[in-house]
């Protein structure tokens, strides 16, 4: 299954190195199992998000390698991609970016046609790929701004697609600045968190005072600052990771984090038996 990451602190900016390239299951060292697309997601010191994506797998990808070693944002989202709809293409990468959110997905929802007939013309104009994925966010953030508020957009959005349509798993990332909303949806596809007080960080770093806005080295002293960090397995050794509870929607929101359990179970639920073949070899 594609494999997720998410990670925020909150407000201090800092490198994620360790957890994309250096950890014992980094995303680099995940990626020789999901080779079809990597991608990174940040936020500029203005608040807008950025990415860099690959439709190859990021151990292959030196602007993986080199983004991960020196992009610094107070929030991150990657994917790395065993592709289940959608070709092998730029387009097709995580994280997906729209009206200033990012979001990455993995697990399975069919009936996207339907789903498709659920967007105006306008959502549609936001979708730049072929997968589910990008078409579930679509549907989400034109949920949010029906509703007028992202998890209760979000909750919405799910909420009709669990009424509506077959689905397997749907795992969420999403992020605004210094925000995250991660789900775990329904049960076989895993996603845990690492709290702050009991191990996640960032890397912190320092700037050049003789360079406005430049960045020194991250994490040259050994410095770091708390972070939840939240990812598809445990990426460390560390015995304090805990995975998320089927149904559990972790909202955090600087460093203060809540959690809901909104969500009926599945009224047209899939098994591995009902996946198409690369459906069911994607959630492997």
């Amino acid at each position: 299954m594609c494999r997720l990451f998410g990670m925020t602190t909150g407000g201090p900016r800092v490198r994620a190195t360790f957890w994309l390239l250096d950890s014992p299951q980094s995303l680099h060292a995940q990626s020789r199992r999901m080779p079809d697309g990597t991608g990174l997601g940040w936020f500029s010191l203005g608040d807008e998000p950025v990415r860099d994506r690959a439709p190859i797998a990021a151990f292959e990808n030196s602007d993986f390698s080199s983004a991960a070693r020196n992009v610094v944002s107070h929030t991150f989202v990657s994917h790395v991609r065993y592709a289940s709809t959608g070709g092998i293409t730029v387009h097709n990468s995580h994280p997906f970016d729209m009206n200033d959110r990012l979001f990455a997905h993995n697990g399975v929802v069919q009936g996207l046609d339907v789903l498709n007939s659920w967007l105006t013309d306008v959502d549609r104009a936001l979708i730049e790929g072929q997968t589910d994925s990008e078409l579930i966010f679509a549907y989400i953030t034109a949920e949010i701004r029906r509703q007028g508020d992202t998890t209760e957009g979000l909750i919405a959005a799910v909420r009709r697609i669990a009424a509506e349509l077959p689905v397997y798993a749907l795992n969420i990332l999403l992020a605004e600045p210094r925000r995250l909303w991660a789900l775990r949806y329904p049960d076989p596809n895993e996603l845990w968190v690492l709290h702050p007080a009991l191990g996640g960080f960032g890397e912190l770093h320092l700037a050049a005072e003789h360079e406005p806005g430049s960045l020194d080295v991250a994490g040259a002293n050994g410095s770091t600052t708390p972070a939840y960090v939240i990812a598809s397995e445990p990426m460390s050794d560390d015995p304090d990771w805990r995975l998320l509870e089927p149904g559990e929607l972790l909202i955090v929101d600087g460093l203060n984090a809540t959690t809901r359990f909104p969500f009926d179970d599945p009224a047209h639920p899939l098994r591995a038996e009902d996946l198409s073949v690369a459906e069911a070899t994607s959630q492997v």
